[in-house]
């Protein structure tokens, strides 16, 4: 009997160490599938991190490759933008915004030059003009006049308030303070530092465009390029109407608008109020933008450029942005 017994507890011995032992297998079986999901999980996320740091920086490249284009049209558009005839293939490019595309490799590129010319500088703009584009955008009537007196006496040399705006006695007395600059701006984003003057207004929402598309302070001039000014821009000038803006647009499409005369169709008490604020001729300084797309992809890298052009081949960096904002 003594035997039998100590066979059983034997037995039980033994199956209990196998329960064990099995128990102990199973977790490291579970330990090890666990190991193995995470680094099949880890290495696909890594794979897939760098085929699109991969696709990200091929559509770098080709919105670069955009930027140089579009330099380069501006060289051959200085030489040739007087011939009379053109071919198919050599046309020269405009500078009023129109979108051009190349193919490039596996993925092509889009870009449009606006000539500074086109744009309001905001240190030498007409308040009129300024007042009408603030109002074609979609701001409030009450919100343009604070805006654009505000503006006025930001670069404004004295201290005096016009009938809506503010100068330093206002802006100091904000949470964080700051003075009136009292001189011109130096970049249209500093127009955030003025009363009124939001991002939304500034930049634009997905309902409406930005006042920064819009505005420049490198034309250096109070008057607007005609054949480069976009539509919006067009309508803030007094005598403009919508169908007179499409009228001028319709004619630049085949040729520069030399004197607003040649364009027909506009009533002459029109042409007697846009004079004073208009101009046919271009600037040395051109905005580029430039998308870098792949494939048939909808969305790409955006870069936005500034350049000047300071002689024959020869050009300078105003301004550089990569990646930018820019609505495809």
């Amino acid at each position: 009997m003594q035997d039998r017994a100590d066979f059983r507890r034997n037995t039980n011995n033994t199956e209990s160490q196998g329960g064990i032992a099995l128990l102990i297998v199973l977790w490291v079986l579970t330990i090890l599938m666990v190991i193995v999901l995470s680094f099949t999980f880890m290495t696909r996320t890594e794979t897939q991190a760098t085929l699109s740091f991969k696709e990200g920086t091929e559509k770098k490249f080709i919105a670069e490759a955009g930027i140089e284009r579009g330099i380069m049209e501006l060289f051959y558009r200085n030489v040739y933008k007087g011939q009379s005839v053109e071919f198919e293939g050599s046309e020269v490019w405009k500078t009023d915004g129109t979108l051009y595309s190349s193919p490039i490799g596996d993925g092509y590129y889009t870009v449009r030059i606006i000539d500074e010319s086109g744009k309001l500088d905001i240190n030498t703009v007409n308040d009129v003009v300024l007042k009408n584009l603030l109002i074609n955008i979609g701001v409030q009537e009450e919100e343009v006049d604070t805006i654009v007196d505000s503006i006025m006496d930001w670069k404004d040399q004295d201290d005096l308030h016009r009938l809506h705006g503010v100068e330093s006695d206002y802006y100091m007395s904000l949470p964080n303070p700051y003075t009136a600059k009292n001189a011109n701006f130096d970049t249209v984003e500093e127009l955030l530092l003025v009363k009124g003057v939001t991002p939304e207004i500034l930049y634009g929402t997905s309902e409406r465009r930005g006042i920064t598309d819009f505005l420049t302070v490198d034309s250096n001039r109070s008057k607007i390029n005609i054949n480069a000014a976009p539509k919006e821009v067009l309508v803030a000038i007094p005598g403009v109407t919508p169908e007179i803006a499409d009228t001028i647009i319709d004619y630049r499409r085949n040729k520069e608008i030399g004197n607003i005369l040649e364009v027909g169709g506009i009533p002459a008490e029109n042409v007697t109020l846009m004079a004073p604020y208009i101009d046919t001729s271009g600037s040395i300084t051109f905005g580029i933008e430039a998308v870098g797309h792949k494939g048939g992809e909808k969305g790409g890298y955006a870069i936005i450029a500034k350049v000047m052009i300071a002689g024959t081949n020869i050009f300078k960096y105003v301004y550089y942005k990569s990646p930018a904002n820019i609505k495809q």
